[in-house]
């Protein structure tokens, strides 16, 4: 005895009444709870559907699906960062690297410079502004995203709204800033180090803001097969 078609749609909203929201994850509980009320039928063919998924249910313990949806949150979070881990290693290699050699460069010389505070600041508020526009912007197309195709994926979401968390990394960042004076540059040892901190800055923005949303469309069909808009 298998389940029909208004049953699985049961228990997708199902799911979706217990609090999981991202279409990947109801997919995955869907499958494990159908599989479940499916081998009890084998065992009791009289068991009503209603009592069969209960039963299923009571199987993840009193915290429900929360202990799947944190492990779900903890694969994608992985697999995010290891997209992020493989576009930062392009820029140490040709040719990306002479980018981030010119980009270094650039920071070193204008720190190394009596207005180091000035360039410093200067810098991170033309960063910071950069990041604003593309978090907005990426916000928006999240929504387009999501109202087209009805449905929320995990890592999509990811994609989408990581690059707010380095966003509040950097602008915690800003008292730094301010403490720079023009002594800075008696240290090369300083000037080296905040060169450095802002090239890493920059590629790490640009990558979370621009290179992965720009892949997200191969990203997210490389994870779910089943992804389409």
């Amino acid at each position: 005895m298998t389940l029909n078609e208004a049953q699985i749609q049961d228990l997708y909203a199902f799911t979706r009444n217990h609090y999981v929201e991202h279409y990947d994850l109801q997919t995955e509980l869907v499958d494990h709870l159908a599989n479940d009320i499916e081998g009890m039928w084998k065992e009791n063919p009289k068991l009503s559907f209603e009592d069969a998924k209960q039963s299923a249910f009571k199987k993840f313990g009193i915290f429900g699906f929360m202990e799947a949806i944190e492990q779900r949150q903890k694969v994608m979070g992985k697999r995010y960062r290891n997209y992020f881990w493989r576009e930062l290693k392009q820029w140490f290699r040709l040719p990306q690297i002479l980018t981030t050699l010119g980009l270094f460069c650039l920071y070193y010389v204008t720190f190394s410079s009596s207005y180091v505070a000035v360039f410093a600041f200067s810098f991170y508020v033309l960063i910071g502004a950069w990041c604003i526009y593309k978090g907005i912007q990426l916000n928006r197309q999240f929504r387009r995203r999501k109202e087209r195709s009805k449905k929320k994926w995990m890592l999509e979401e990811m994609i989408y709204k990581q690059a707010g968390a380095i966003t509040l990394v950097f602008m915690s960042q800003l008292f730094n800033v301010f403490n720079i004076t023009d002594k800075f540059v008696e240290n090369i040892y300083h000037v080296l180090g905040l060169a450095v901190l802002f090239t890493l800055l920059t590629l790490c923005n640009y990558i979370s803001f621009q290179l992965i949303p720009d892949k997200a469309e191969d990203l997210l069909n490389e994870t779910y097969p089943e992804f389409c808009l």
